[in-house]
């Protein structure tokens, strides 16, 4: 989705927050998705999505890496992935008009609608190399707990990256299952990263490197 770039801001920014059904998000994404890249890439700097393509490419090298760009929303991720030479990517997101942004790309070998909070049954077990989810976990938007399912998709010693606004993880839910999953013996916690996020807005935010046991 790339959906909590800036809890405070005015118009499809902050009416993000404040959705709670499935059919209003999707009709909320549908109003955004010919505006969005303008709103968030162009006039704001969205930074989140090469910070986490960049964090990746230290672990894992393009070459054979297939990849899940998670809630890709309209494929800012995407690009960035292809930018660091991944060649293998599948997109989801909950909405169908983003997807057809993220189809404009050009980047993608797949694109699949998805609520991630549901989870992906259509997805075998251990398929990915490395999944993204990049701007998802937020206010009304993705569970902390959706973590549970992309780590299943993901393969024994492949890569989770999440990227989100300070303000969603001073909020504690996602440190606090990201904390549960490390003591529960699923993943290792590689990294941790502060840095920009919005920078248009002047939010900054977090870039988590987690490597499933």
């Amino acid at each position: 989705m790339h959906k909590d770039e800036g809890q405070d801001d005015d118009g499809h920014f902050s009416s993000s927050y404040s959705l709670t059904e499935p059919e209003d998000t999707k009709a909320h994404y549908k109003s955004w998705a010919a505006t969005y890249d303008k709103e968030v890439s162009e006039e704001n700097q969205y930074a989140q999505p090469q910070r986490c393509a960049e964090a990746l490419a230290q672990y894992l090298e393009p070459a054979r890496t297939r990849v899940l760009d998670a809630g890709c929303g309209s494929g800012l991720s995407g690009v960035a992935l292809k930018a660091a030479g991944y060649k293998t990517i599948d997109g989801c997101d909950f909405s169908p008009d983003m997807l057809a942004r993220a189809h404009d790309k050009g980047v993608y070998a797949k694109l699949f609608e998805a609520d991630l909070n549901e989870g992906q049954p259509d997805t075998s077990n251990a398929t990915y190399d490395a999944v993204t989810a990049v701007g998802v976990f937020s206010f009304g938007h993705v569970s902390p707990d959706a973590c549970d399912d992309l780590l299943r998709i993901t393969k024994p010693g492949g890569y989770l990256i999440i990227a989100l606004n300070e303000k969603f993880w001073d909020e504690g839910s996602l440190s606090k299952k990201v904390n549960q999953l490390e003591s529960d013996g699923a993943i290792r916690i590689l990294s941790t990263e502060y840095g920009a996020h919005l920078p248009g807005h002047d939010v900054n935010g977090w870039v988590l490197v987690l490597r499933k046991k």
